[in-house]
Formats: C-alpha cells, sequence, structure tokens
C-alpha cells in the first residue's frame, strides 16, 4: 500500500471516528445546539486543524513518499511549489517542502472556512423559510456535511486530473472567481428569499418523488399506508445539499489557486467544512451584524483570481502563500472590524 493511500485512508478514518463521536454527542439530542456547546465544538475542530498542519510540518514528506532529492525536486515540479530547493542538503529541503505543504493547509484551510460563512447566510435562510425547528438544525447540517464530504472528494480529484492534463484550465478558474467575486460586490445589498412553495428543489421532488406535506419530528423519511414518502426535513436536507454543491464551484477552485496538490486542497477543504456546522450555531443570531463580510468576501475572490490569472509573474512580484495568507487574513479582518465599529443601521419601521 502507497503512503498515499495510508495517508488519505488514515484522515478518512479518523473524520469518521469524529463524527460519529460528534453524532453520538449531539445528535440524539432533541434540543438545539447552545452557544456554549458551539463554542466548544468549534474550538475542538479549530484545535484539531492547528495539530494537524502540525503533523505536516513534521511528517508532511511522507505524504507523498518523498524519501530522496529526485522524489522531492518531481513532487516540487508536478505541484507547482517552485521551491528553491538544495541537492546537497536533503534535510534542509525536506523542511522547506513540508513548511510549504504546511501553510498551503492552513491558508487554504482559512479561505474555505471565510467562505463557508456566505453559506452560512443562504442556510439561515433556508431553515427560515421551512419552519424548521431549532433542535433538528443539528441533524439536517450533519447529513448534509457527511454528503458535502463525498462530493468534494470527487470534485477535487477530478479537478486535480484535469489541472494536471490542461494547465489552462486554472485561468479559466480565475476568471471565473473574478466574475464571481465583482457579482458578489454588485449584489451585495439584494435580500435573498427562498419561496418554499416554488423552490426547484420542491418541484423537482414533488415530480419524482412522494413528498408528505408536513414535518414528522426529525424524520425524514415516513411510511404511511404501505408507502415511503419524503418530509420536508429532507426537501431542507435536498436544498442544503445542492447549495454546497454551488458553493463548491467557488471555493474549491479557489484553494487550487494556493496549492495544486490535492490531498492538501481535500484536507483544508474538509476542516473546514467539518467546522462550518459548530460555525453556524455560533453565528446563527448574530450573522446580519457582519454586513460588511459580503464585500470582504468579494474582494477575497476577486484577489484569489487575479493571482491565477497571473501565475507567472507571482514569484517575481513576491507574492509568496505566506503573504497570501496574510493579504487574506487582512481583507478578513478589515470587513469584520469594519462591520463592527460601523453597525448597520436599521430601517424605520413602515
Amino acid at each position: 500500500m502507497s503512503s498515499e493511500l495510508i495517508f488519505l485512508s488514515g484522515f478518512i478514518i479518523f473524520i469518521l471516528i469524529m463524527m460519529a463521536i460528534d453524532l453520538g454527542l449531539f445528535g440524539k439530542s432533541n434540543k438545539p445546539v447552545s452557544i456554549k456547546q458551539a463554542g466548544i465544538m468549534s474550538a475542538v475542530w479549530i484545535t484539531l486543524a492547528l495539530i494537524f498542519y502540525a503533523l505536516i510540518l513534521r511528517y508532511g514528506h511522507l505524504l507523498h513518499h518523498v524519501d530522496s532529492f529526485a522524489a522531492l525536486q518531481q513532487v516540487n515540479v508536478q505541484n507547482f511549489h517552485h521551491l528553491t530547493l538544495d541537492p546537497n542538503d536533503l534535510s534542509g529541503s525536506l523542511a522547506i517542502y513540508r513548511k510549504n505543504l504546511g501553510l498551503e493547509f492552513i491558508t487554504g484551510y482559512v479561505v474555505e472556512y471565510a467562505l463557508s460563512v456566505d453559506n452560512i447566510f443562504v442556510m439561515v435562510l433556508i431553515f427560515t423559510a421551512f419552519a424548521v425547528n431549532p433542535k433538528y438544525y443539528h441533524k439536517v447540517l450533519l447529513w448534509g456535511i457527511i454528503g458535502a464530504i463525498v462530493m468534494r472528494f470527487l470534485f477535487i480529484f477530478l479537478g486535480a486530473t484535469l489541472i494536471s492534463q490542461f494547465h489552462w484550465i486554472l485561468y479559466l478558474f480565475g476568471a471565473f472567481l473574478v466574475y464571481t467575486g465583482v457579482m458578489m460586490f454588485i449584489n451585495r445589498d439584494e435580500q435573498d428569499k427562498i419561496d418554499p412553495e416554488n423552490h426547484k428543489i420542491v418541484k423537482f421532488a414533488s415530480k419524482y418523488f412522494a413528498v408528505h406535506p408536513k414535518f414528522e419530528g426529525g424524520k425524514f423519511f415516513i411510511k404511511i399506508d404501505g408507502r415511503k414518502l419524503i418530509t420536508p426535513l429532507f426537501l431542507v436536507l435536498m436544498i442544503i445539499e445542492v447549495t454546497d454543491l454551488v458553493f463548491a464551484v467557488d471555493s474549491i477552485p479557489a484553494i487550487f489557486s494556493i496549492t495544486k496538490d490535492p490531498y492538501i486542497v481535500f484536507f483544508s477543504n474538509i476542516f473546514a467544512i467539518l467546522g462550518l456546522r459548530s460555525m453556524f450555531f455560533l453565528l446563527v443570531n448574530i450573522i446580519e451584524k457582519f454586513h460588511y463580510l459580503k464585500i470582504g468576501l468579494s474582494v477575497l475572490l476577486s484577489f484569489i483570481g487575479l493571482k491565477m490569472l497571473a501565475a507567472n509573474y507571482v514569484d517575481q512580484i513576491g507574492l509568496t502563500t505566506g503573504n497570501s495568507l496574510l493579504i487574506i487574513l487582512g481583507i478578513l479582518a478589515i470587513s469584520i472590524i469594519a462591520s463592527l465599529v460601523f453597525p448597520k443601521k436599521e430601517e424605520p419601521a413602515k
């Protein structure tokens, strides 16, 4: 068995164990997740991501079984890291390589985590529009994230394969991210609305499946007269899965601008997704306070897209992964601080 397969298998097993623990601790409860629980969950996932970052710094070379300078040079060229390596100092070169991998992981993690906030805006709208009881939010999000992990796995490794065969796709990704960022900025003040009755997923499900007209507690399915029907809660889950699919179209190319290593893209993506659920419960009641965040995210996407379009020049101007991380953190910090310092004016009651 290759070291890559061992690394990936170990990661997936770890994630499954953590999700099983999470399901056991919170999945059987009929109470909404409290802010305290959400804070603990968030701290746990962030800590685990930082521990994984430390593991990459120590053992990252094992990911691709890099045990010689030739192997290191090959990985360096394949993943477009452009690191300055010394053939006479394998140990030092491996340390540089691991540091670069770790920096790419943590940068990708921050980008995905930040973009997930926009996902939270939409999730709040979905739950509100369908009048979902808050005590079932956790169950829907948990199963939604399981589906998201599978979809991200397929998307990331398919994307990596396409990039390795057709490098010009990166420029297509870059142009798309710039377009998305510009459109997000233009439409930043538009109020998103969801019409449960006329939603495309609801119409699709109603056409091809038997849909029960009302919620049945936390059940996704219900059997009536020997006939299995899907409940509105399952419709909500379907909508959240499709929503994540749409967001993945932005977030995955964004992380490919940071690293071409599909394993690092996958690891950073999954850690951020797993932390999304707890972040949702932390922000669900205060998300509207961060009204400048969409502007920050639009600038972030545009910056990443421009960086992809100027890939041949970023090294010349000193736009390293470390500098990119500082710029990304700066964009996020400014948008959050501006939201708090200049709160949104409440519209007068009509």
